[in-house]
C-alpha cells in the first residue's frame, strides 16, 4: 500500500464522554430487620422485589415474612424491600459452597464416590474426613447428610436448594466459631471440589460473632448500605428502651432515614399513661420515627410503609397523604372517642373503623406530630436538589465559573428540580409566611410555590472566594399540604 498521510493532520476529532451522573436515593426502599439465620452475618442484607422471593428464603412462619407480606399487600404495590440480619444470638461459622450447575448436580458424579474424603478446619481443629461412601445416596440432601455424619459433631452440612449449593455450619457459636475452605485429603477420592467447597469456588468463610444489640445491628446495616430509607424491626422481643435507642439513632443518622414501630399495648389507648412507647416517642419529639397501634398485628406499620413507599416523586401529582388510606390484611380497630383521642394526643397512628362502614388510617403523623408525607417528601427534595447540583459540577466538561453567570447555572438547576416538586404535588403556590429572602417578603404570594435566591458573587468574602465556594443559595418552598377534615355549615331558610 502506498504511503498516505493521516486525515487527523487536517481534521482532528476527539470525543469527550461526560461521566455518568449520580443517581438519587430510593425513597421507597424499606429495610426489614430480623433475627432469622437465613442471611449470614457477612452478607447482612438482601434485596427482594416481591413476596415470592421472601417466601422462598424464609418460608411463611418467619417474622420477616409477616412484615414483608403486609408491605407487599398494599395497593398499589411497592417495588422492593430489603431484609437485614440481626445477630440477636451468637452466630455459628459458615462456609457456603459454589453454586452448582445442573450438570454438576448429577447424582452419577456423587454415587461414583465409594471412599471419599476432604480436610476442613472447624473451630481451629483440622478435621480429616475419610471413607465417605455416597454410592447409595439418591439425592443431594442424602449427600449432605453423609458429610454431616463424617464431621462427627463438629458441624452440619446441608444442601441449600434455593441457591444450589452445599453449606457447612460449625456446631459452636460466638467469636471462637471459625471455619476454613475445604481441601483435598491425603488419600481417598477428593470430594472437596465436587461439593464446591474449595478456594476459588466457595464464598469467603464466615466466622461466628457474639450476640449484638439491636442498635448495633441497625448501625452496622446503616454503615453497610445507603440503599434503604425506611426501617422496621421484624421481632417482637425488643424492649421500649431498645426501640427508643433505635429511634434516637435514626433521628441523627445521615443520610436521612425513618423508623416505624407497632405497639399492641393497651396503655397506648389510655390518655393518662406515660409508660407506653407512643407517649415516649412523642415526649422525645422524634421527627423521624412513627408508631401505630394495632390489636391484631405486631407488624401493622409495615403496611403504612408499603402505601407511602409507592410514591414516585418524579411523576405528576403523585404525592399522597396517609390519612384515609387502607391497610390490606390488617383488622381495623373499633375504638371509642376517648381511646381515639388518646392515640391522637400521643401522635400514634391507627387503622380505625368509622360508623359509615369504612376504615381508614389516621392521622398519618410522625412521633413529633409532623405529617409523614411532608417528612418523606422533604427528604426526597433535599436529596434531589443535592444530587442535581452535584451532577452539574461532576458532569460538566468545563468548570462552573465563580461568576454571576456561573452561579446562575446552579440556580437554573435548582429551579428545575423545585418545579418537579410542584409537579408531583409536594409544593404549591401560597402566601410566604417565613423570613424575608432576597426580593421575597413575608406575607407575599409565592406564585410559583418556590423561590431560589443567590446573592451576587461580588458580595462574597475574599476567604470564601479563595476557597472557591459558591455564595450561599437560599430556597423558599411552600408545601402543598393536604385536607384532613372539613367543617360544613348548612343555613336553612323557610
Amino acid at each position: 500500500m502506498a504511503n498516505t498521510l493521516p486525515v487527523s493532520d487536517v481534521v482532528n476529532v476527539q470525543i469527550n464522554m461526560a461521566p455518568k451522573a449520580a443517581a438519587t436515593r430510593d425513597f421507597g426502599a424499606l429495610l426489614i430487620l430480623g433475627a432469622s439465620n437465613v442471611i449470614d452475618i457477612a452478607e447482612r442484607i438482601r434485596q427482594y422485589t416481591g413476596l415470592d422471593g421472601v417466601t422462598s428464603d424464609f418460608g411463611t412462619s418467619a417474622e420477616e415474612y409477616a412484615a414483608a407480606n403486609l408491605f407487599f399487600a398494599q395497593s398499589p404495590q411497592p417495588a422492593r424491600v430489603y431484609i437485614g440480619r440481626w445477630a440477636k444470638t451468637a452466630t455459628a461459622a459458615l462456609l457456603k459452597g459454589a453454586t452448582l450447575t445442573t450438570a454438576q448436580q448429577d447424582m452419577v458424579l456423587f454415587t461414583a464416590v465409594t471412599s471419599g474424603g476432604m480436610k476442613i478446619t472447624i473451630d481451629g481443629t483440622l478435621k480429616t474426613l475419610s471413607a465417605i461412601n455416597l454410592s447409595g445416596e439418591t439425592n443431594l440432601n442424602g449427600v449432605a447428610s453423609a458429610i454431616t455424619t463424617a464431621l462427627a459433631g463438629a458441624g452440619t452440612c446441608t444442601w441449600n436448594a434455593n441457591f444450589s449449593r452445599f453449606e457447612i455450619v460449625s456446631a459452636t457459636t460466638g467469636a471462637t466459631s471459625t471455619i476454613s475452605y475445604a481441601e483435598a485429603p491425603a488419600s481417598g477420592t477428593d470430594i472437596s471440589g465436587l461439593l464446591g467447597l474449595i478456594t476459588g469456588q466457595a464464598s469467603v468463610p464466615v466466622d461466628g460473632v457474639v450476640a449484638e444489640t439491636l442498635l448495633d445491628a441497625v448501625a452496622a446495616l446503616a454503615d453497610q448500605s445507603n440503599d434503604w430509607y425506611g426501617l422496621r424491626v421484624a421481632d417482637t422481643s425488643p424492649t421500649i428502651d431498645e426501640l427508643l435507642g433505635v429511634a434516637a439513632y435514626i433521628e441523627a443518622a445521615s443520610p436521612s432515614r425513618i423508623f416505624g414501630v407497632t405497639t399492641q399495648s393497651s396503655l397506648a389507648l389510655d390518655g393518662t399513661s406515660t409508660a407506653d412507647l407512643p407517649y415516649k416517642l412523642k415526649a422525645a419529639k422524634y421527627r423521624r420515627s412513627f408508631s401505630q397501634y394495632s390489636g391484631s398485628s405486631p407488624y401493622a406499620d409495615a403496611s403504612i410503609f408499603g402505601r407511602a413507599f409507592t410514591v414516585d416523586f418524579q411523576g405528576n401529582n403523585t404525592t399522597i397523604t396517609l390519612k384515609f388510606k387502607q391497610e390490606p390484611s390488617i383488622t381495623a380497630e373499633s375504638l371509642n372517642a376517648t381511646q381515639a383521642a388518646a392515640l391522637k394526643a400521643k401522635n400514634c397512628n391507627v387503622f380505625v373503623n368509622y360508623n359509615n362502614d369504612t376504615a381508614i388510617i389516621q392521622e398519618g403523623v410522625m412521633a413529633d406530630g409532623s405529617f409523614f408525607d411532608e417528612v418523606h417528601g422533604l427528604d426526597w427534595l433535599q436529596n434531589d436538589l443535592q444530587t442535581a447540583v452535584y451532577n452539574l459540577l461532576y458532569t460538566s466538561t468545563t468548570k462552573i465559573q465563580q461568576t454571576d453567570p456561573g452561579i446562575n447555572r446552579i440556580v437554573t438547576v435548582l429551579n428545575e428540580r423545585c418545579e418537579q416538586a410542584v409537579t408531583n404535588g409536594l409544593v404549591a403556590p401560597g402566601i410566604w409566611n417565613g423570613p424575608d429572602i432576597g426580593s421575597l417578603k413575608s406575607g407575599q404570594l409565592l406564585s410559583a410555590g418556590y423561590y431560589v435566591y443567590a446573592p451576587p458573587v461580588s458580595t462574597q468574602s475574599q476567604a470564601d472566594r479563595e476557597a472557591r465556594k459558591a455564595p450561599v443559595i437560599q430556597i423558599a418552598v411552600k408545601l402543598a399540604g393536604a385536607v384532613h377534615s372539613s367543617n360544613i355549615i348548612i343555613n336553612v331558610n323557610r
